[in-house]
């Protein structure tokens, strides 16, 4: 079934919800200038990344060290230190890629920084792997000892020697967890524990760094500057990562107040809280909840917003709400929260936002429970009327959900709306229903000019892909479509 609305003047919410206040609409050019100033920031990150990995091998270079290559075993120790400088600095960079800081955040996204973070897994494990190889044949050479030998001489006589190898075994348990193939066997909590060994890995690789050779010996250089970049990345890990989620937490004091049937397996989650004109214009980002009720407080839940705070009293008062549906174990708890529960929160994070925009054009595409983040976008991203299209997919009318609200904004703001409901063509790769397919549509039946505007798709994984694939061979480019992948 394809429905669609066309502009209509501003109406009020048979919802129940407040009319929707004017919205700015920025002046023509200045998404394109957003647009830009992102991008530079992006290089200014990749061209930072770069250095640091450079200035770590400079460290050893400025100490002399290729000097000191006089023989085969000098030329295995030296390229030994190159790799643990090298690695260890990737270990750092995917700590601080991991750390939620915003600018990191508000640049590439949050999805991106942990794809990114992911990707120097097996580099940074490889380089420390070499670096322990490398040191232990360089030095056995020299010593006139086998690799298995010196190995032990090391663990024994060195002095945080058998730190490193601890080390260097913690890494590779994270490494081997991490890999989609041995995760899928285990249950999500049991990787995120073994994951923590990250902290534990870096923790006990730092002592032989400042107590094993005379690099980073007291008074130098390059001991202040790789304490430095150890400290800061130690820091920002412990603000952005738990005080400031505690700072969160104690300023706006969330609890549930009700918990509402939307559909079958699906509800809507009022939280009460102060302060939350604070939280508002963050429609589309997602915060992580922490519910914190009995065999539930500890579990991590990626949420987007359904709907603008509504703030009604002194001191931002008032409530917010996220809309959930039962996927497993962990969402089916939710369900059955109780009035009064407290919750703990994080964030916003990621680009699903106004701040991902580069056009004035705008095109929302929902599947799912995925719609109600973009029912949150709706209500909050500037555009004037007749200036943005959304498209909803189900299976059914019931799956649209939120959808009586979604077409109460569409109708108040002048967008165009489409339900797109039936089951999928079998046997072929698409997103549409069947009876679109076979009547010969595709996305730009829908919309014609989407190449001129942003795209935001939110729905399954499988499915989203798919929408993305369809709007590449319409012509969009891959910096107006815009995707928050949670599968991290």
């Amino acid at each position: 079934m394809n429905t669609q609305l066309l502009p209509a003047s501003p109406a009020a919410s048979s919802s129940g919800r407040p009319e929707l206040p004017p919205t700015k609409i920025p002046a023509r050019g200045w998404f394109a200038r957003q647009h830009r100033q992102r991008m530079l920031r992006t290089d200014l990150l990749t061209v930072i990344a770069w250095a640091s990995v450079a200035a770590a091998i400079a460290l050893w270079l400025a100490d002399g060290g290729a000097t000191n290559i006089t023989s085969a075993a000098s030329l295995f120790t030296a390229a030994g230190i190159v790799a643990g400088l090298a690695g260890m600095d990737l270990v750092l960079l995917m700590l601080l890629l991991a750390a939620r800081i915003p600018f990191i955040d508000r640049t590439i996204g949050h999805d991106r920084a942990l794809e990114f973070h992911g990707k120097l897994g097996k580099p940074s494990l490889y380089l420390l792997l070499a670096h322990g190889l490398l040191l232990v044949i360089g030095y056995g050479m020299a010593e006139g000892l086998d690799p298995v030998s010196e190995s032990i001489n090391l663990w024994v006589q060195v002095p945080d020697m058998w730190l490193a190898f601890v080390s260097v075994a913690l890494f590779i348990a994270v490494v081997v967890t991490s890999l989609v193939a041995v995760r899928r066997r285990f249950p999500y909590e049991f990787w995120y524990v073994v994951h923590l060994l990250t902290y534990a890995a870096v923790a006990t690789s730092i002592p032989h760094q400042f107590s094993v050779g005379g690099l980073f010996a007291a008074g130098t250089w390059q001991r202040w500057y790789w304490l430095a970049i150890c400290i800061y990345t130690g820091s920002a890990l412990v603000y952005f990562r738990i005080l400031e989620p505690v700072l969160a937490t104690a300023r706006h004091q969330l609890t549930v107040a009700r918990v509402e049937r939307v559909a079958p397996g699906v509800v809507n989650i009022v939280m009460r809280g102060r302060k939350l004109d604070q939280l508002a214009g963050t429609g589309g980002r997602f915060f992580i909840w922490r519910f914190l009720a009995p065999g539930m407080w500890w579990h991590p839940h990626p949420f987007s917003l359904s709907a603008e705070p509504v703030v009604n009293g002194r001191d931002g008062q008032g409530t917010l709400r996220v809309t959930v549906r039962n996927l497993g174990d962990g969402s089916a708890q939710l369900l059955r929260l109780r009035k009064g529960t407290k919750v703990a929160l994080e964030g916003p994070y990621g680009l699903l936002s106004t701040a991902a925009r580069t056009k004035n054009k705008v095109v929302m595409i929902g599947a799912g429970i995925g719609i109600t983040p973009l029912r949150a976008l709706l209500e909050t991203t500037p555009f004037a009327p007749g200036e943005a299209t959304v498209l909803l997919r189900g299976h059914t009318d019931q799956e649209l959900y939120l959808g009586s609200e979604i077409l109460d904004l569409c109708r108040a703001r002048g967008v165009r709306l489409f339900h797109l409901t039936g089951p999928r063509a079998h046997g072929e790769s698409t997103w549409l229903p069947a009876d679109s397919v076979h009547n010969g549509y595709s996305l730009t039946s829908y919309v014609p000019d989407i190449r001129n505007a942003d795209v935001y798709v939110c729905g399954p994984s499988a499915w989203a892909a798919n929408v993305i694939a369809d709007a590449g061979k319409a012509g969009v480019p891959g910096e107006q479509i815009h995707h928050e992948r949670f599968d991290w």
